[in-house]
């Protein structure tokens, strides 16, 4: 079976230093044992994804300058993408404390530098994602035909973060207001889960995928959303390498899914939301 991987981030030596060392994840880091992780060579982690029957790689990228003060990761997406242009697909990471230079920026990454959507991460930015600093990033998307990938869950131990910025009742709403533009939830909104699943259930425009918590409590809730109302909004991502791809794949070769179910999950519904047909 092909399998597009809507959450991957290649385990370079130069992004698994950077990961360990954010301001935002080293603590987090420390607490799910990421040090561990190993890194490799780009070419080694371009077969070992051949190998496994991935035939793309969403790469998202990250801006949490403003909040953070980290530099964007937005250059390593687009390295990965100019030197597998078969292999990656590139999300361009937006900061939406930065006004209208993150506007201009989105231009910029989708009509010069070939990228595919755009990535925001609520609770890293401090803000839920309806607050108004995101609306004018919502609406040059869907001005652009571009899809948002929404970071909604809440890593460990992250400073100034809270909960209540990964709840999907904003994603909601931003569906509502902005009819027409494709919105991607990662990480499930966990522990939102309900909630998540019918966000996704009533939103003809919204999608999710639960990365990283594939062996969580109330997964089975997730498992019954696939085989149920949600089979056609839910992506197969990794959180590669927070999570190893090849557990993610083990744990979803484990759930109880028809043929036809497990195949739009890992990859029909992404062909879709990447307009790939």
């Amino acid at each position: 079976m092909n399998i597009i991987d809507f959450r991957f981030r290649p385990n370079t030596p130069e992004i698994i230093d950077g990961i360990r060392n954010s301001n935002m994840f080293r603590a987090a880091c420390k607490a799910i044992g990421f040090d561990a992780r190993q890194p490799q060579p780009l070419d080694e982690i371009v077969e070992d994804l051949d190998r496994m029957g991935v035939e793309l790689g969403v790469i998202t990228g990250r801006d949490s300058e403003t909040t953070y003060g980290s530099p964007s990761n937005n250059g390593s997406v687009l390295s990965f993408c100019r030197a597998y242009p078969n292999k990656f697909v590139g999300f361009w990471g937006i900061d939406p404390h930065k006004g209208m230079a993150a506007v201009r920026e989105i231009v910029r990454a989708v009509e010069e530098l070939g990228m595919k959507g755009v990535a925001v991460d609520p609770y890293l930015a401090h803000i839920p994602a309806s607050e108004a600093r995101f609306y004018p990033i919502y609406a040059k998307c869907a001005e652009l035909g571009v899809p948002v990938f929404i970071t909604m869950a809440p890593p460990p131990q992250v400073p100034g973060a809270i909960l209540e910025y990964a709840d999907p009742r904003d994603v909601d709403r931003v569906a509502r207001d902005f009819p027409e533009l494709t919105l991607i939830m990662s990480h499930g909104a966990y522990p939102y889960v309900n909630e998540c699943l019918f966000v996704c259930q009533r939103n003809a425009n919204v999608y999710m995928d639960f990365s990283e918590y594939e062996r969580a409590p109330m997964v089975d809730v997730f498992v019954q959303g696939m085989n149920g109302p949600v089979a056609d909004k839910v992506l197969f991502a990794s959180a590669h390498p927070f999570i190893e791809l090849k557990d993610a794949l083990e744990a979803y070769a484990r759930f109880d899914l028809s043929e036809e179910v497990r195949r739009k999950v890992m990859y029909e519904n992404a062909r879709r939301v990447l307009g790939l047909g």
